[in-house]
């Protein structure tokens, strides 16, 4: 295959997929799926129920590219090394999140507040736990691959961050620096992606990140009907603190995001010189 003809290819097959999930998520609200008359009275199910038909969509177009168009030529890992990716995606995930968050508590712009009785708890977790799943599989799943496959991980990485920036395109309202958080954490976590060689890892750092974020400290911004358990306020420059974005637009998250960045860096240099000295003994 011409290099021409490749691009080609390799173009319409983006634009299939995100076509596709764009008519999936437009079939998702129509108000016959939409809006459940049982489901009403209950705003944790109604989340849930929100969260589950794109997750299944995305998995379902996932499914149909990866086996009938790809015909499995290209893979989407979810479990592999479950232990190590597991362990590797809590570890990065509350450096993460706590690094940030113990930070801006030890220089006094986070504070805790009261605490709230949640309903549902459980169910509000696994609703942002459905989200997490759709953006990754959405992003760093058969589009990371393809693009990976057909180029090399630097044209996946730059192609994908774009798409997921594109994705929260709220971000461009709350400043440079919410945008320059939200494309170093796609970064990050495309590289981890990369380093473990499945979506495990990188479904576990960012669910942490929403999920805890949100509904345990109520500093992350999901969509407006999820609760949090405590009420913590962030006061001070919001530079430091994010303001209306929360710790999203906060300075603090950009150079946490380039250090983790580097340490992905790092670890995937390591890897690539251990394979190569493997490959020459």
């Amino acid at each position: 295959m011409t290099n021409s003809k490749k691009h080609l290819v390799t173009f319409g097959k983006i634009i299939g997929f995100i076509a596709s999930w764009i008519l999936l998520v437009a079939i998702c609200s129509l108000p016959a799926l939409d809006q459940f008359s049982f489901l009403s009275n209950n705003a944790a199910l109604l989340r849930l129920w929100w969260e589950l038909l794109p997750m299944l969509g995305t998995l379902l177009i996932t499914g149909v590219f990866v086996w009938l168009i790809e015909k499995n030529r290209i893979k989407v890992s979810l479990i592999k090394n479950p232990l190590r990716n597991t362990l590797l995606g809590l570890i990065f995930g509350c450096a993460w999140l706590g690094g940030i968050l113990l930070f801006l508590f030890l220089i006094g712009v986070l504070r805790l507040g009261d605490n709230n009785a949640i309903s549902y708890l459980a169910i509000w977790f696994l609703a942002a736990l459905l989200n997490v799943i759709m953006q990754e599989y959405l992003v760093r799943g058969y589009l990371f691959s393809l693009l990976k496959k057909q180029y090399n991980t630097v044209v996946a990485v730059i192609i994908t961050t774009i798409f997921f920036t594109a994705m929260h395109g709220g971000v461009f309202e709350a400043g440079i620096v919410a945008v320059l958080n939200v494309i170093t954490m796609s970064v990050f976590v495309s590289l981890l992606c990369v380093y473990t060689g499945s979506l495990l890892a990188p479904i576990i750092v960012h669910f942490i990140w929403n999920g805890i974020g949100c509904i345990v400290f109520g500093v992350v911004s999901l969509a407006e009907d999820y609760p949090n358990i405590w009420n913590c306020t962030l006061t001070g420059n919001s530079l430091i603190t994010g303001g209306p974005a929360k710790i999203e637009g906060s300075i603090i998250v950009l150079f946490m995001n380039i250090i983790l960045i580097i340490v992905m860096e790092f670890l995937l240099k390591r890897q690539r010189d251990v394979a190569y000295r493997r490959a020459v003994k």
